[in-house]
């Protein structure tokens, strides 16, 4: 990782240095930022749960520390003191898998467990504006539930022998599955997440997730995921208070707070900023994804999201700088905007100063059609309108 990049916003590698590596010779190293911490601890199975100081690197904003007898599915946290002393323990920001809910541990899982066999697919994926694109959108937790009660969900592993042939069927060349980053409630159906390089435990394990997006591509089916780069929960064992102060998060309420309740990433903030596109590249590079489906970019456009109050050209900056660096590495994934405002150049290429993007998701045709279609069939007559104009 480049510390310079990675304080200026420009890093989109930063989960390769901070988090928990596996190393070679043995042992795990834990790295995290935290520049206002008085001090840190890893807390885990390896030492009993137990403190284990890590020190201070780099110009005293990192913290690390290397653990021999950590192992891959060990569970962890970082017990990080405040300037008054006080401790709170948090799961890992770069943590690469979790606990269950409503356990909130990080697990130690290497990055290069899963051996994929889709290289002849992503060698001749082409732009999607070069071919059709029909894409199915699905929530992984209540597209199918399982016979037997007592489970609550399919596995990824047994979504890809139940949804592939449907969306063959059906002739879908596109999954678009929303946010799987690790989050606490069930019913936020992902948009409010703690563990952004986390893919939920819900389903089963990160390989588990690769398995399933191999399997997809073995079809010819691409795979997009909904990201959530405006947000995050507001458990005070993720990215609330991480170091104490309002490390991501605005420390004001009136632009901290969203409709929604959660905390709104500060994008002013040169390493949220790197936080957010090494999120974004890590499910593209580290997963396959073909593309990413960015969440409430109108609450990126406008301080939230508010034309009245305003464009956040630090946000607009962000999306510019991530869009494009995002190309740059994955000329063919597919970025879409879910934005609903009029804004001029979200199609546009970002040196002609849009904002980068592949597409718009059409909230409007998706709401006014639900509407629609969900009224009886003798009242629809008043309603055209909805359906025609979407």
């Amino acid at each position: 990782m480049d510390y310079y990049n990675f304080y200026t916003g420009q890093e989109f590698e930063a989960y390769t240095y901070l988090g928990a590596h596996i190393k070679e010779q043995g042992g795990v190293v834990f790295r995290t930022f935290a520049p206002n911490a008085l001090r840190i601890s890893v807390i885990g199975d390896f030492n009993h749960w137990q403190e284990t100081p890590m020190k201070k690197i780099y110009d005293g904003n990192f913290w690390e520390c290397h653990i021999d007898n950590a192992l891959q599915g060990m569970k962890y946290k970082y017990r990080i003191y405040d300037r008054n002393g006080n401790f709170l323990d948090h799961c890992d920001p770069y943590g690469f898998y979790a606990d269950l809910r409503p356990e909130a541990s990080s697990i130690i899982y290497g990055l290069s467990n899963y051996c994929f066999s889709d290289k002849k697919y992503l060698n001749r994926r082409k732009s999607t504006e070069q071919r059709p694109v029909n894409i199915y959108e699905i929530h992984a937790g209540s597209w199918k539930k399982p016979e037997d009660h007592e489970r609550p969900f399919y596995s990824y592993r047994e979504l890809a022998d139940l949804l592939i042939p449907y969306l063959t069927e059906n002739h879908y060349n596109f999954a678009e599955l929303m946010p799987l980053h690790e989050y606490p409630c069930d019913e936020s159906w992902g948009y409010q997440a703690t563990g952004f390089f986390s893919p939920t435990s819900r389903y089963g394990t990160p390989d588990d997730l690769r398995y399933f997006i191999d399997r997809c591509h073995e079809e010819n089916i691409g795979v997009i995921l909904d990201f959530v780069p405006v947000h995050f929960a507001v458990n005070d064992y993720g990215l609330l208070k991480y170091d104490g102060t309002a490390l991501y998060e605005y420390p004001h309420s009136d632009i901290g707070i969203n409709e929604w309740g959660s905390c709104n990433f500060m994008h002013s903030r040169g390493e949220v900023r790197s936080f957010l596109q090494s999120s974004a590249y890590y499910w593209l590079k580290e997963f396959h994804f073909d593309g990413l489906r960015v969440d409430a970019v109108s609450n990126l456009i406008y301080w939230q999201g508010d034309k009245e109050r305003g464009e956040n050209p630090s946000a607009i900056r962000f999306i510019q700088t991530m869009n494009a660096g995002l190309k740059k590495r994955c000329p063919e994934g597919i970025l879409i905007a879910e934005d609903s405002t009029v804004y001029p150049g979200v199609t546009a290429k970002v040196s002609e100063g849009g904002l980068g993007f592949d597409y718009k998701w059409d909230l409007g045709w998706m709401n006014d059609t639900l509407s629609y279609m969900q009224t009886a069939p003798g009242e629809r007559k008043k309603q055209h309108d909805k359906y025609m104009l979407s």
